[in-house]
């Protein structure tokens, strides 16, 4: 899974995320595409949550 589109699952918005912060988004992006999904998911649940709020990812119906 790309790293943009794992974001988007987590319903953060990568473009937003990587304009803002991305010293942190590149950090992340090259951690995630060291270790599983579920491994980053667990490692920086917290973190996540955090940029979610930041960033969120808005869907239109």
């Amino acid at each position: 899974m790309e790293f943009d589109n794992y974001l988007i699952s987590k319903n953060i918005a990568p473009i937003a995320f990587k304009t803002s912060e991305s010293d942190l988004y590149l950090a992340w992006e090259s951690a995630f595409k060291q270790m599983h999904e579920n491994s980053f998911t667990e490692q920086y649940k917290f973190q996540l949550n955090k940029i979610r709020r930041k960033y969120p990812y808005k869907t239109e119906f």
